[in-house]
This record gives C-alpha cells, sequence and structure tokens, in this order.
C-alpha cells in the first residue's frame, strides 16, 4: 500500500486542539431522504469551519459514474466545481469545536483510504468518531425517526438503538472506518436513520433534524435547527395532503403506524437529551435555558460569602 498520508493535503494555517470528536458524514452508496447530504451541507454552509485536510478526488473518484456539475452559459463553461472530500475544523453553536468529515465516498482504494483517516484520527487525538448513514424502511412518517447504533459506546447503543438485526448489508468506506477503531477500542458510533421507504428519495428535512440529534446525542455539540424545522413542518404539511387525498397511500400510513406502535409497544427507550415528546430542544430554547443557567450562577455567586 502506497502511503496514506499522501491522499490529502494538510493545511499548514490551522492548528487543531487535541482531544476533540470527529463527525464523518460521506455521500454515495445510499443515503435515504438526503439525510447525509442535507445534514453535511447545512453544518458547512452554517457554521464557522476551515479545511484542515483536502483528500485528492484523482486518486478517489470514479468521475464517469459521478460527473461533476459544469455550468455551460450561453456561449461558454463557468463555475466549475471539483468534487470535494475534506476534513474541516468546526464550531457548533455554542462556539464548541469538532471535526467534521464531508464529502463523496471514496470510490476506489477503500483501505488506503480508510488508513489515511485513521492516522488523522491518532495524529489529531481525536476522542471520539461519529458517522451517519440513512437506509429506508416500512415506517411511517408520522412517528419520530428511529435508528440503529453500531461502535463500542454501549450507553449510546442502550439508549437509542430501535432495531438491532443480526445481518448482512453493503459496506461503504465508513463501515471499513469503524471497523478498524472497534478493533483498536476507539470510542465510535455509527447512526443509521431509518427513513420512511416512500420518501427515500425525496429530500426529508426530518432525516436530517434526526441527523443531528444523534450527532449531539454523541458529541455533545449543539447545532442551529430552527430553519430545518421550518422546513419539515411545511415539507410534512405537504405530504399530510397527499394522504388525506389519497386513499391508497392513506390505507399504506395507517398500517405502517399500527405495526410501528405495535413493535415501539412497552419499550421505554428514549434519549436522555429530548422531551417527553421525543423532540430535541431547539438551538434558541438551549440558548435561553444557557443564559437562565448562567444568570442563577451569577445571582448565586454574588449572594455566597465567598463571592466577589
Amino acid at each position: 500500500m502506497r502511503d496514506p498520508r499522501s491522499l490529502y493535503e494538510l493545511n499548514p494555517d490551522v492548528t487543531v486542539p487535541p482531544g476533540l470528536p470527529l463527525v464523518a458524514g460521506l455521500t454515495g452508496f445510499a443515503d435515504a431522504g438526503g439525510a447525509v447530504a442535507q445534514t453535511t451541507a447545512y453544518l458547512l454552509s452554517t457554521l464557522e469551519s476551515t479545511t484542515v485536510a483536502t483528500f485528492d478526488a484523482d486518486e478517489l473518484l470514479d468521475y464517469r459514474a459521478r460527473r461533476p456539475i459544469i455550468l455551460f452559459q450561453g456561449d461558454h463553461l463557468a463555475d466549475f466545481r471539483p468534487p470535494r472530500l475534506s476534513l474541516d475544523l468546526a464550531t457548533d453553536d455554542l462556539g464548541q469545536p469538532f471535526l467534521l468529515l464531508t464529502g463523496y465516498e471514496p470510490d476506489f482504494q477503500w483501505q488506503r483510504f480508510g488508513s489515511a483517516v485513521m492516522g488523522l484520527i491518532e495524529d489529531l487525538k481525536v476522542s471520539t468518531t461519529t458517522w451517519i448513514n440513512a437506509i429506508p424502511m416500512p415506517v411511517p412518517h408520522t412517528r419520530p425517526i428511529g435508528v440503529t447504533v453500531s461502535g463500542n459506546r454501549t450507553e449510546l447503543i442502550e439508549a437509542m438503538s430501535i432495531w438491532r438485526p443480526t445481518t448482512q448489508v453493503p459496506a461503504n468506506a465508513l463501515h471499513l472506518v469503524e471497523y478498524r477503531l472497534h478493533e483498536l477500542g476507539h470510542p465510535t458510533t455509527g447512526f443509521v436513520l431509518l427513513i420512511p421507504h416512500y420518501l427515500a428519495d425525496a429530500e426529508y428535512p426530518a432525516a436530517a433534524i434526526a441527523a443531528l440529534e444523534v450527532i449531539s446525542a454523541s458529541t455533545g455539540r449543539i447545532f442551529p435547527t430552527d430553519v430545518l424545522r421550518e422546513q419539515s413542518r411545511e415539507f410534512v404539511a405537504r405530504i399530510d395532503e397527499q394522504v388525506a387525498e389519497n386513499g391508497e397511500l392513506g390505507k399504506l400510513v395507517g398500517t405502517l403506524e399500527e405495526r410501528h406502535d405495535s413493535y415501539m409497544e412497552g419499550t421505554t427507550l428514549r434519549s436522555p437529551l429530548t422531551d417527553e415528546d421525543g423532540e430535541l430542544p431547539s438551538a434558541d430554547e438551549i440558548a435561553a435555558e444557557l443564559e437562565k443557567f448562567l444568570a442563577f450562577r451569577r445571582t448565586r455567586d454574588d449572594d455566597s460569602p465567598l463571592g466577589s
């Protein structure tokens, strides 16, 4: 194997603090509901970030299978955007840093790519690794999106994984990374979102919200979701209209609801970060609670004999 480090170019102007969590999401073989694509695009567009390492697309990508888009503008070509696979240093809504690996899933050299990622994890002293994926499942859109959790962080598996099959699945590049990290005992978690099969080909905003929620649970990082939640309400309203107007579709959703509720009956599984309705607080709600907490601490410190 050629040197894995030659697969990427480091940005010499960025210093990464040790002990940060890594979040990864690569687009490729399967991405039901556009969960990974939406989530990574949303994070990169809403958070402050700086590129740490850029991978060589000419080594990893099959351009004929996944052709990049170029703009033909009247009489000339413009706006060519080469495919991007990069590691970025980002900060969440509270200013907490973390690492973010996003872009295309490599078509070639998985072993070398996996070794490159593991080398970066070691060199940067990454604390935990979390990655997301999404698959279509016969579940209704009227129920919270569930997840299957893999890895070696048993507290997250016990708290959040609603479906734990024993089955063979087509692997992706991050499966390989998780497998190797698990062997080394590095704290790693894979979240597979279970997306309604009839919405698998749509950009389903609730899928991105669910992805951000599980990433928050795994990393302690907080992300703004208010825009996505508004988009989700509008999207679900349109779906509900179609269901109400189509008897067959309504029957399908009703059957899926019955099966889902029967499966979940008696289950006390719930993330400790969510409320009784299974919802993660919005960024604004979290910020408000944080302000209350800080105000309380200031008042208590002022009243304390030890306060200054």
